[in-house]
């Protein structure tokens, strides 16, 4: 009957025939009495989860919430659906807030917006006490728990503020970004009771990722903004100056675009907010005083013209793309000294506004968590893999090595029929578990590269008849197969156990040749570079064409010889050799990785193929 309740409500009042994934069970939990956390990603709908039971409930529900722009946009959203609504912040006059209040006391609301700093005022706390409050829900949830990326000490009031009325009301928690330890640490600290807790994925199909490293940022924003004139979108900017430098440019070139910061008077704020809404000025250009709690269903870009702080900031900043579930863009315009800055807004944030009744190890933990959280999202910035698994796998969600719909996917993957590097992988697998020896993927793809580790001697590992099979590819490139071949369900990793791979019955049929692996991986740089590079020798001085050359000789040497090819030399040695171009025993003796064995051994047809591209080339 509550479902149906529910359902009805949806449609009266929010004009929707369907609950979208995940809201009917988190509705469902508190109308049976449940505390909930609900972590859902921008755009999804996390706000109707606690508007509509608050509808169904007796009395009041209080929405705690951090911003005034996201209590006015969340209010007058309602007011215009017809729910009874009204907020309390420092934006309102002593007389609106005892008019609000007064109404509040005769029942006139079904939800009130109210700011953490207001919870334990004197005149607030004595409505409270009054006031039959069925639930308490705290939105932005992420900003309770001191590591999460918008930490705010006001958010400490809530437990207290709880803690003071005569019957504690049910308590849900939502948020769009948070890591599993964030989840955790929310749940502590507003002390949920055995909460029913859903994270409904993060992943939002709609959204194209893409990083740029433009030459000129400025150039780089009209060339795309050129190809949207007739779409609204989000800019966003580091810094006020940046936000009005960034604005004054584009109305310089005739561009119907408006800022926003909080350094603006409030009116001007909320002119400027309102013409974005309303397409009078289809782009925003602002800070990241922008956005929270607005729900402009038809933003099809947002561009980040300076890289945020962390991930948490930046998925909750471009997610506010694309909500109506239509193709969007979200574009990161990068550019190193966007390090530099995010680093001094960390530092002088700390410094403006100290957390309260911290000890010194704290927050110097605090500290190294944000600049860690930097360190992620400048890894997102300049990777080369799929941005989409980047992101999902940042907040813990599992992702295939190609999404397929990303700048990345786009630009540097390419589909490979990687068939007989999966069966060698597979082989290794199946050679381990009949030794009775079970590893993850970082074991796996050293003993397939050849790798000569510490725990390869340990378990004398470089006597498998797959030891170094696969030494021609990275480790990178194994692990990245590795992972589609668990994605694929040939593989299966024990979470247990240290993340154990074990051969599936379909991984087994694979192995045997009686299936295919088609995939789409990263392209890589010519082994030659990356030696070269590990080796420290100059890229610029190696041959690629003798490189090649040289290659090729050794997989002759090694099919004759029965080996694997890095047996002979490695690729650190070919590419040497190449740079070096010896001609007798004694030149090939000061190569990197020969020996006098291996020279006597391998040396002359070494040598010949060197001479006799020096012959052709003259």
């Amino acid at each position: 009957m509550e479902s149906a309740a529910a359902k009805q409500v949806l449609k009266q009042y929010f004009g929707y025939d369907s609950f979208r994934p995940g809201q009917d069970r988190l509705i469902e939990a508190i109308l049976e009495g449940r505390d909930v956390l609900g972590v859902m990603p921008t755009g999804a709908g996390k706000s109707l989860c606690y508007q509509v039971p608050a509808l169904l409930l007796p009395g009041v529900t209080l929405v705690i919430s951090p911003l005034i722009s996201l209590m006015q946009d969340q209010v007058g959203a309602l007011r215009q659906s017809g729910v009874p609504a009204a907020y309390l912040n420092s934006a309102l006059s002593a007389a609106e807030m005892g008019d609000t209040l007064y109404e509040a006391r005769q029942g006139g609301y079904k939800l009130l917006y109210v700011a953490p700093e207001r919870l334990t005022a004197p005149d607030f706390l004595a409505f409270a006490r009054e006031a039959e409050i069925s639930m308490v829900t705290v939105d932005e949830a992420h900003c309770i728990s001191q590591w999460g990326q918008d930490f705010r000490p006001s958010y400490l009031k809530i437990l207290d503020f709880l803690s003071l009325l005569p019957r504690r009301p049910l308590v849900s928690a939502f948020t769009a970004t948070a890591t599993a330890t964030v989840r955790e640490d929310v749940v502590r600290a507003l002390a949920l009771r055995e909460p029913f807790t859903l994270t409904t994925g993060f992943d939002r199909p709609n959204l194209y990722f893409a990083v740029e490293h433009p030459s000129s940022k400025p150039q780089a924003l009209l060339r795309l903004l050129a190809g949207r004139r007739d779409k609204s979108g989000v800019i966003y900017c580091a810094t006020r100056k940046t936000v009005e430098d960034v604005c004054d440019m584009l109305c310089a070139k005739g561009l119907a675009a408006t800022r926003y910061h909080a350094g603006l008077p409030a009116e001007e704020r909320q002119q400027n907010q309102d013409d974005f809404l309303y397409d009078l000025k289809p782009v925003m250009v602002a800070t990241n005083a922008f956005g929270m709690g607005i729900d402009k269903s038809n933003v099809s870009f947002v561009i980040h013209y300076n890289m945020p702080k962390n991930m948490e900031s930046y998925y909750q900043e471009a997610g506010r793309a694309g909500r109506d579930g239509e193709p969007a863009d979200c574009i990161l315009l990068y550019s190193g000294q966007d390090v530099h800055t995010a680093r001094f807004l960390i530092e002088r944030s700390r410094e403006a506004a100290p957390e309260e009744g911290l000890d010194e190890q704290t927050r110097a933990a605090l500290l190294d968590r944000e600049y860690e959280r930097l360190r992620q999202m400048t890894f997102y910035a300049t990777t080369t893999d799929c941005l989409r698994r980047f992101i999902l796998g940042y907040f813990g969600e599992a992702a295939p090595v190609s999404c397929g719909h990303c700048g990345n996917c786009d630009t540097t993957f390419e589909e490979v029929d990687a068939t007989l590097d999966a069966q060698k992988i597979l082989s290794c697998v199946y050679r381990l578990a009949e030794r009775g020896l079970h590893f993850g993927k970082i074991v796996v793809s050293a003993v397939l590269c050849g790798s000569q580790s510490e725990k390869i001697e340990k378990f004398g590992l470089q006597s498998l008849s797959t030891y170094g099979i696969m030494e021609e590819q990275t480790a990178k490139r194994v692990r990245q197969l590795i992972d589609t071949l668990i994605d694929r369900g040939c593989l299966q990793s024990d979470a247990e156990r240290h993340n154990t791979l074990y051969l599936t019955p379909a991984g087994n049929a694979l192995m045997r040749g009686r299936d295919t692996f088609v995939i789409k991986l990263p392209r890589e740089k010519p082994p030659a570079l990356k030696a070269a590079e590990k080796a420290g020798a100059a890229v610029g001085t190696a041959d690629s064409t003798l490189f090649d050359l040289l290659r090729d000789c050794r997989a002759r040497l090694a099919r004759q010889a029965h080996v694997p090819p890095y047996i002979i030399f490695s690729n650190a040695a070919l590419s040497d050799m190449a740079a070096r171009k010896p001609i007798t025993a004694e030149e090939f003796l000061e190569v990197r990785g020969v020996g006098e064995a291996k020279a006597d051994r391998y040396g002359v047809p070494f040598l010949e193929t060197i001479k006799a591209y020096l012959r052709e080339k003259d």
